[in-house]
């Protein structure tokens, strides 16, 4: 029988069969420091193997009682590492104005230092090409109030709102069919329309291919999340 006592820093073993027939019954209806403790491991331990075993919670285990007082921080593990009220903070009175050990000092930014002095700046006017987008870009203004992102707008939405106005509501400015450029001097009027969202999303869906790519596009999505699962880049069950 299995210690469930286990030390902070014991050394590492090895998951044997028993274990894992375990984590699969358990992990997926249970919260995993329950696991961890029968198991007698860390927690994270728990998280990683059942990520490499492509386990996951049960569809149900978030309406169960225990889940939600754990999500909820009302659970007495949560509880014991919450700051209370009145708590003194650990860091309080280490910190002082102008402290700054080392080169510390040289590296930061000054109080008050305009934008424009960052060694990354880059004047409005500026054009780039936006990967995520795959279009052309254009710095409009320098207004820390406004999401970073958004002081980049696509050329062929300020060419068309040259001429046109803001663009409405509901709506996006494209490229024609078979139009589309990502040379500045060639985004002209002519090439631009406004389409609303909805006929936007009709003519991007992958429904307009025949049946044999839209399979094959399907398969693709599929074997890319897989990869992803098994080379842990997406973000594993609690």
């Amino acid at each position: 029988m299995k210690s469930i006592c286990k030390p902070r820093h014991a050394p590492r073993t090895r998951w044997s069969a028993d274990d894992d027939e375990t984590l699969r019954i358990n992990y997926p209806h249970f919260p995993a420091y329950l696991v961890a403790y029968v198991l007698g491991r860390e927690v994270g331990s728990v998280h990683n193997r059942a990520h490499i075993l492509g386990l996951t919670k049960a569809p149900d285990f978030w309406s169960k009682p225990i889940a939600k007082l754990w999500a909820g921080g009302q659970h007495k593990e949560c509880r014991k590492h919450q700051f209370r009220k009145g708590q003194v903070p650990p860091n309080k009175g280490l910190r002082r104005p102008g402290w700054a050990p080392g080169r510390m000092a040289t590296t930061q930014f000054k109080k008050g230092r305009p934008a424009c002095e960052s060694r990354n700046y880059v004047p409005i006017g500026t054009e780039k090409l936006d990967v995520k987008r795959n279009a052309i870009v254009r710095k409009v203004t320098d207004d820390p109030s406004v999401f970073p992102a958004q002081r980049w707008q696509p050329v062929a939405k300020l060419v068309w709102e040259a001429a046109n106005g803001p663009v409405p509501a509901g709506h996006v400015v494209r490229f024609r069919e078979g139009m589309k450029t990502l040379v500045t001097t060639d985004i002209t009027l002519d090439r631009l329309e406004l389409v609303s969202l909805r006929e936007n999303m009709k003519r991007n869906s992958i429904h307009n291919y025949p049946p044999e790519l839209k399979r094959a596009m399907q398969m693709r999505g599929a074997l890319t999340r897989t990869i992803n699962r098994i080379t842990g880049k997406q973000r594993t069950d609690p």
